[in-house]
């Protein structure tokens, strides 16, 4: 019964906070959007096959900071990530903007706010040990704990681990903490590697 009350309470969060943020934010969502259009060849959206909540695929979209043609493979599994970037692609990536659509993703309930980030499909080594460690059973973030520890630095069994510890501490006021050490995190533009 906790678990159910917390989640419709999570839910209801962010939903308000998605609806809010999506208003303050639609005139610099609109601003990148352009600027993305005129700097790079392609549409300014990149909808990605990640996985949610129970290993479900879902599209989640972000503001392309990427060429068009790039592999479909992590950031850091690129040889040279920085050949791949769009002229405004490593501003986007630094200032968090490109994930600015994710809104539409946490008001279809596909993400939330907080929780561990959605794995790329192709990143089986990552799912296997989320499952194993039942993170599976969390709705991906916007942010998460993981973040907040490390982001691009942690290597995937310890990101795994701070995953897990989220899952078993989850509460309203957990999600608050983190999503506060996320604005500071981004404001400074701490554990940003590309």
């Amino acid at each position: 019964m906790k678990y159910f009350s917390s989640s419709i309470i999570k839910r209801g969060f962010d939903l308000l906070v998605a609806i809010l943020v999506g208003l303050v934010c639609l005139f610099p969502m609109v601003v990148v959007y352009l600027a993305v259009r005129l700097t790079s060849a392609g549409p300014a959206l990149y909808w990605s096959d990640r996985v949610g909540r129970n290993n479900v695929i879902f599209k989640m979209p972000k503001f392309r900071s990427m060429r068009i043609h790039t592999p479909a493979v992590a950031t850091h599994l690129l040889t040279n990530p920085g050949q791949y970037l769009t002229p405004i692609g490593g501003f986007l990536r630094k200032s968090s903007l490109d994930e600015l659509p994710q809104l539409l993703s946490i008001l279809k309930g596909d993400m939330s706010f907080v929780g561990p980030r959605p794995a790329l499909f192709n990143q089986h080594d990552l799912i296997a040990l989320r499952t194993e460690a039942n993170v599976q059973l969390l709705v991906p973030g916007l942010t998460g704990w993981a973040q907040i520890n490390g982001r691009d630095e942690i290597p995937i069994p310890q990101k795994v681990a701070l995953d897990r510890d989220y899952l078993e501490r989850q509460s309203l006021w957990l999600d608050l903490k983190i999503l506060i050490l996320t604005a500071v995190k981004v404001v400074k533009r701490d554990n940003v590697t590309h």
